[in-house]
C-alpha cells in the first residue's frame, strides 16, 4: 500500500498510543502506531526534529502525526521516541549547547527504541528501520556507523532515511562508514542544513562501495515534506548556514510527493 493513500487501516488500529520504553535506569517516552491485523509487522523508529516531538495542548506535532498515519497505513508500526519531552525538554531549536546530542543521548534512544521493538511478538525483528528529520536525521547518521552495530545479539537496523541531516560533523570524520543502506532526502536551497556536506558524504561512501543514496531537490527548503507549512523565515536558530540565525522553511508539494514515493520503495512497503 503506498505511503501517498491513507486508508481506514489506520482508524482501525485506533490512532497511536503513548508508550513507556525502558532506556538504561530511566524511562522514554513514545507514540507508537501499529498497523490493524495480527503482524508480524516490519517496524519503523521515527525521530523527531530540533523542534520536538509536540506541538501546543498536547498534540503531535503535524508532521510526525502525517508520518506516522502513512506509514501505519503503509503497514509499518512506527515507534517515535520522545526524546526531549521524556527529559523535561522543550524546543532545542535555538540551544547551542545541547544536552541531549543527536550523537550519544539520541543514538541510545533510538537503540531502545530498537530493543523495546524487537521484544514484541508482533514486530519483525529483523525489519527495523530508521528514519529522521533535522536533528533526527544527523542521529540516523551517528547510529548507523559501522563501529556502532549493536552488541547485544539482536538484529540490527535493516535501513535508514535521513531527511535534511547536518552532515558536516560526519562528513568531515575520517572514520565515518555506515553499515547499512542509506537515503538522504534534502532541498539543495536549505539553508539550515546545507547540502553540499551530505552530497560529499554520500560520494565518499558511494566511492567505498557503501550503498548510500541522496536526493537534492532543486530550489527546496528544509521541512520540504511537511504536509502544510507556508514558506516562511525563522530566527533564534542557533546553528544557521549563514550564521545569523536566520533560516527559512517551508512545505514544496513536488518534493514532498517524490519523498513519500522514494520512502515507500526503500523501506520496501509490506
Amino acid at each position: 500500500m503506498s505511503l501517498l493513500s491513507l486508508t481506514a487501516s489506520v482508524a482501525l488500529a485506533g490512532g497511536y498510543q503513548h508508550v513507556s520504553i525502558p532506556a538504561g535506569e530511566n524511562r522514554l517516552g513514545g507514540v507508537f502506531y501499529r498497523p490493524a491485523g495480527p503482524g508480524p509487522f516490519p517496524a519503523v523508529i521515527a525521530l523527531h526534529g530540533c523542534g520536538g516531538l509536540w506541538r501546543e495542548q498536547g498534540m503531535l506535532s503535524m508532521r510526525h502525526a502525517d508520518w506516522g498515519e502513512r506509514l501505519a497505513a503503509a503497514g509499518f508500526a512506527v515507534l517515535m521516541p520522545d526524546s526531549y519531552g521524556s527529559r523535561g525538554l522543550g524546543s532545542q531549536c535555538g540551544v547551542k549547547d545541547l544536552t541531549v546530542r543527536a550523537g550519544r543521548e539520541r543514538v541510545a534512544d533510538a537503540a531502545a527504541a530498537r530493543t523495546w521493538l524487537q521484544q514484541r511478538g508482533d514486530i519483525r525483528p529483523d525489519m527495523v528501520s530508521l528514519i529522521g528529520w533535522s536533528g533526527g536525521g544527523s542521529t540516523v547518521l551517528s547510529a548507523i556507523r559501522k563501529e556502532r552495530a549493536p552488541a547485544d545479539g539482536r538484529p540490527d537496523f535493516k535501513r535508514a532515511v535521513a531527511f535534511y541531516p547536518a552532515c558536516r560533523v560526519q562528513s568531515e570524520s575520517a572514520s565515518f562508514s555506515t553499515r547499512l543502506p542509506l537515503l538522504i532526502l534534502m532541498g539543495d536551497a536549505d539553508d539550515w542544513t546545507p547540502a553540499a556536506p551530505c552530497s560529499y558524504l554520500a560520494k565518499a561512501a558511494q566511492a567505498r562501495g557503501e550503498q548510500v543514496g541522496i536526493v537534492l531537490y532543486p530550489g527546496v527548503l528544509h521541512d520540504f515534506d511537511h504536509p502544510r507549512l507556508e514558506v516562511k523565515e525563522r530566527e533564534n536558530i542557533a546553528y544557521s548556514a549563514s550564521g545569523t540565525g536566520k533560516v527559512t522553511v517551508g512545505t514544496n508539494m513536488a518534493a514532498r510527493e517524490d519523498a513519500l514515493k522514494r520512502v515507500n520503495a526503500f523501506l520496501g512497503a509490506p
